[in-house]
């Protein structure tokens, strides 16, 4: 599926990429590790890549969640999973930054006069792929052969509440696009200032290495 504005301002193009993507990595017979590297490189193309590399982000960090709350995690393997998760995040936050940047650069100047507006294109991107996660893991719920009817019956019942709010959101998007265009809204990027992969800013990291 391909983007179908020519701007690559395109919500539910985005919203259907992130669908179609969670399907197919889940599918795949190649590692998440390999998976990560390849959106990896995609990042210094246009709006597809950066989308696809934080979906990505984002699918990787759901299932090392999974793992450190796996109840025979032994010590090691929630430590090396800690890491993981920690890496995850850093990239999820620099992607959700640079979404922001090239949607700053592709609509051009904003309106010095318009009102701001706190949650920036980025950050809605990401809670559409949190969403797009959530919906594929509680689909597959309802068809879980093992589990009761009640709780089946309880996850189609989540599932459609989760539709309804990633509709809402990519609605609320369309919005915000139309109203930046407008001159009624803008925007900024807001830096994560992130402090604990830092190891000149967390004090557990510049202590240990000065010792």
């Amino acid at each position: 599926m391909e983007m179908m504005r020519e701007d690559g301002m395109d919500v539910e193009g985005w919203a259907a990429l992130q669908t179609e993507w969670t399907v197919q990595w889940h599918e795949a017979e190649v590692g998440r590790a390999e998976g990560a590297a390849k959106s990896e490189a995609e990042v210094g193309m246009e709006m597809g890549g950066l989308v696809r590399a934080e979906h990505r982000a984002n699918f990787d960090l759901w299932h090392e969640e999974d793992k450190a709350r796996d109840p025979g995690a032994t010590e090691a393997e929630i430590a090396r999973v800690k890491r993981a998760i920690d890496g995850l995040n850093q990239r999820r936050n620099d992607l959700v930054e640079r979404i922001d940047e090239w949607m700053l650069a592709a609509m051009g100047a904003q309106a010095e006069g318009a009102v701001l507006h706190s949650e920036t294109p980025g950050m809605m991107v990401d809670r559409l792929s949190i969403l797009a996660l959530k919906i594929f893991h509680t689909h597959e719920q309802t068809e879980r052969a093992e589990a009761t009817e009640a709780h089946r019956d309880r996850n189609r019942t989540r599932l459609t509440v989760l539709e309804e709010q990633r509709a809402d959101l990519a609605g609320a998007m369309r919005e915000l696009l139309r109203a930046v265009r407008a001159g009624e809204r803008r925007f900024k990027v807001y830096r994560q200032m992130k402090m604990y992969n830092d190891p000149e800013l967390n004090p557990r990291m510049y202590h240990a290495r000065r010792s």
